[in-house]
């Protein structure tokens, strides 16, 4: 088949909406040999910082010559993000090609009445083809929860990384972090390693520690006395840690609870026979990249753009600002209907002096009036944009060279607009 036909294929199930459980993937898996039990894993699970420990994590292990696969969600700019090896996105013709073998499993599973959701077919396609090419070892992001999550079908991983915990898909996980704590432990598993994001809710920190407990796992919690911030601009963080002093591109504070994490998955993936020089530690640290997580795109005027969707990610983002960002600052927003959106815009909508609201281009989006609406409570110049082209014309319109101009909201706005955002200010 064609990369378009694969993608057509794979957007059929969304059809079948989110399906917590693993006795669909088990039986795609088990109709492909399982491939997943040909390989090794860190697992990363939690709320926020998942993306930034899986990129920080593969990077470090690509630096010290390992092969190393990345699964990870959602994408920005092309849904191929989603399958990486070394840094490498699958091509359309390997996507195209691995979807030859996988579909007609799900075709046979379909007759006998087992629906595959897209998410459990995304992940066989990154298990099958991570074992294809023989990886030495594949970093897993975990979708949504944990326990019922499709990645959650892996043996015993060298590390489990638990991010910090927050409110997220509380139709699915529970309406307290303690019930969406309990959901993310069902991930660890008997004798497995976990390393805690540092200062979580203690009732949190409990649930984590009487899981380890029961599975006779190992917990290590990072001190944060052993990180110290060195120095931090719009273009990076700079920290020292363990007598080194490391960088990464990614901003904010919490990004050194991120890396504090990373560290001890190293220090685990050490224990368990990887070689992991602490030269190639640096260089994976500062080699990292993800678009749209407080990506900078120009400089003059500044043009910041993060796609983060809760409310967690709205306070690392007013944080960035304030510390970061002290001049006029113009918002071009776009966020899902599914999203608290109230709690983030008051968050971060007294930082603006003006908010563009636009519709992202999602069946899932809210409503650029809607948006607008709940902003101008915190923003009382608030537009709404017909679509991303126009809300950068106007955004632009108002931009003086010592200003800037923040896009955030949504991953799906992000891809959307990135392009459009580099054309007109770093073009």
């Amino acid at each position: 088949m064609t990369y378009q036909q694969a993608i057509e294929k794979i957007d059929s199930r969304l059809l079948f909406g989110m399906q917590p459980g693993l006795d669909r993937i088990k039986a795609l898996l088990a109709g492909l040999g399982d491939p997943q039990e040909a390989l090794r894993y860190v697992h990363v699970c939690g709320t926020n910082g998942k993306g930034t420990v899986c990129t920080l994590t593969a990077s470090v292990l690509q630096e010290s010559g390992y092969k190393v696969g990345k699964n990870i969600s959602p994408y920005v700019l092309s849904f191929r993000e989603r399958f990486q090896i070394n840094g490498r996105m699958i091509t359309e013709q390997e996507l195209a090609e691995q979807m030859d073998v996988i579909w007609p499993v799900v075709e046979r599973l379909d007759a006998q009445g087992i629906r595959v959701s897209e998410f459990e077919l995304v992940t066989a396609v990154a298990f099958h083809w991570f074992a294809q090419e023989r990886c030495d070892i594949a970093v897993m992001e975990v979708g949504m929860g944990g326990l019922h999550d499709a990645t959650n079908v892996i043996p015993t991983p060298e590390a489990v990384a638990m991010m910090s915990i927050s409110l997220d898909h509380t139709a699915w996980l529970g309406d307290t972090v303690e019930q969406i704590a309990r959901e993310k432990s069902g991930v660890i598993k008997e004798g497995g390693r976990v390393v805690l994001y540092p200062e979580q809710k203690p009732t949190v920190t409990a649930i984590i520690q009487e899981a380890c407990r029961q599975h006779g796992g190992e917990l290590v919690i990072p001190s944060m006395e052993d990180v110290r911030p060195v120095r931090e601009t719009i273009d990076g963080t700079e920290f020292q840690a363990g007598g080194l002093t490391l960088r990464t591109p990614f901003l904010g504070g919490h990004q050194l609870k991120n890396a504090s994490v990373v560290l001890e998955v190293v220090k685990i993936l050490r224990q368990r026979g990887f070689e992991i020089s602490d030269q190639a530690l640096l260089r994976g640290f500062a080699h990292a990249f993800i678009p749209a997580r407080m990506e900078v795109l120009s400089h003059s005027p500044l043009c910041l753009l993060d796609g983060g969707h809760n409310p967690g990610c709205a306070q690392a983002l007013r944080e960035a600002l304030e510390r970061l960002v002290p001049g006029k600052k113009t918002a071009v927003i776009g966020m899902l209907a599914d999203k608290d959106s109230a709690a983030a815009l008051e968050l971060i909508g007294p930082q603006f002096e003006r908010i563009i609201a636009v519709t992202p281009n999602n069946p899932r989006a809210l409503p650029a009036e809607d948006l607008a609406r709940t902003a101008a409570r915190f923003c009382p110049q608030t537009l709404v944009a017909e679509d991303c082209s126009q809300a950068v014309s106007l955004a632009a319109a108002h931009l003086a060279p010592e200003d800037a101009l923040i896009v955030c909201g949504s991953f799906y706005l992000a891809g959307e607009i990135r392009d459009l955002l580099i054309e007109k200010f770093a073009g």
